[in-house]
């Protein structure tokens, strides 16, 4: 990754209100980048937005729906984005059970959108959709999903996101083929990082109980996932935006997979086990018998073709970052403020990256 890359370039960046989205907001603007944000309001209370006061760093902050072709073109002709990265969802997997016609129009209608707006944008080089790991159809096996695994989906988020994803190689080739912005697709694992306050999410029910002296409830603590810090898939898409500007860049315009090295995708109860040690306090969890929808039992990311081509893997094991997000919830909750743990952990984990190079 190059920082010195970012500086001055317009970066039209949609769910920049989101947990990941503020998290990535934040750096780019660190980065010397000129971010035009466009999202609905922040989607809980607390929410990091707010906390760490994003739209201080950023040159426009537009409040409107991606479900709304004419306001998104309005906005994406008027910012004049050299670089845009669409990151607006409906990102959970059980409120998507409630809400499945909302979870589909956001996540397919919502990327078909983004793609149309990005045509015939004068200066506009390099487009990134991202989705999900949870793209893939999951066969529940044992071993890491590539990216030429089949698109699917259980479960009407997962299934949205892979809808997403062959909208994307859609738009690439009928409309970006012969011209126009290099558009690619990333595919992150569960991410985890401070100022993450979304419901039925692990990392946020979790820290919620702990600041309140409880033991929090863990539904699934056999679950394998791909867990990672919020910054490595972050880093990630910031590199192969980097390479989808440069003289090869149509090489680079296809999905790509961001996740942990393999011995980090742990079972959930490693995860709170090793969160409530880094929380002290003698923290503990607890569990019981629940009916509940279905959610995929293992899930594992392949990162070879990020490792080999990219020049990407992570900087920080699961431990590590399990420490860092500790750290960022219980700064939080003695008064530190959010802007400045974020800064922080964003530099932090660059001379992380930096040692590693």
């Amino acid at each position: 990754m190059d920082a010195g890359f970012w500086a001055g370039k317009r970066v039209f960046l949609t769910g920049h209100t989101g947990f990941k989205g503020s998290w990535l907001a934040l750096w780019l603007a660190r980065l010397g980048a000129e971010v035009t944000g466009y999202a609905l309001e922040p989607p809980s209370s607390p929410d990091l937005f707010t906390a760490a006061r994003v739209t201080d760093g950023l040159a426009a902050d537009i409040r409107a729906d991606i479900r709304d072709l004419s306001r998104l073109k309005a906005a994406v002709a008027q910012a004049r984005p050299e670089i845009l990265i669409h990151m607006a969802a409906q990102s959970l997997v059980r409120p998507a059970y409630d809400d499945p016609v909302g979870t589909y129009t956001t996540n397919v209608m919502g990327t078909v959108h983004v793609l149309d707006s990005m045509r015939d944008v004068p200066g506009l080089r390099v487009g990134l959709m991202v989705t999900t790991d949870k793209c893939y159809e999951n066969r529940e096996w044992p071993w890491s999903y590539r990216e030429t695994e089949a698109m699917g989906g259980f479960d009407p988020y997962s299934s949205s996101k892979g809808c997403a994803e062959l909208a994307t190689a859609s738009w690439r080739r009928s409309f970006f083929g012969h011209g126009g912005p290099l558009v690619a697709s990333a595919r992150a694992g569960n991410v985890i990082g401070g100022g993450d306050w979304a419901r039925d999410r692990l990392i946020p029910d979790m820290v919620t109980a702990l600041g309140r002296g409880e033991a929090p409830l863990i539904r699934n603590p056999v679950s394998i996932r791909p867990w990672q810090h919020v910054l490595e898939p972050l880093s990630g898409y910031l590199t192969l935006c980097q390479k989808l500007w440069g003289t090869d860049g149509a090489t680079f315009a296809e999905g790509w997979n961001f996740g942990p090295n393999d011995n980090d995708a742990q079972p959930v109860r490693w995860v709170a086990d090793r969160l409530c040690a880094h929380w002290g306090d003698g923290a503990g969890w607890r569990t019981e018998a629940l009916v509940q929808p279905h959610e995929a039992a293992t899930l594992k990311l392949d990162i070879s073709k990020a490792r080999a081509v990219l020049g990407w893997s992570p900087a920080w094991d699961l431990d590590t970052a399990l420490g860092h997000v500790a750290r960022w919830y219980k700064g939080f909750g003695q008064g530190e403020d959010a802007r400045r743990l974020c800064h922080t952990q964003i530099d932090t984990y660059q001379q992380a990256r930096t040692i590693r190079s």
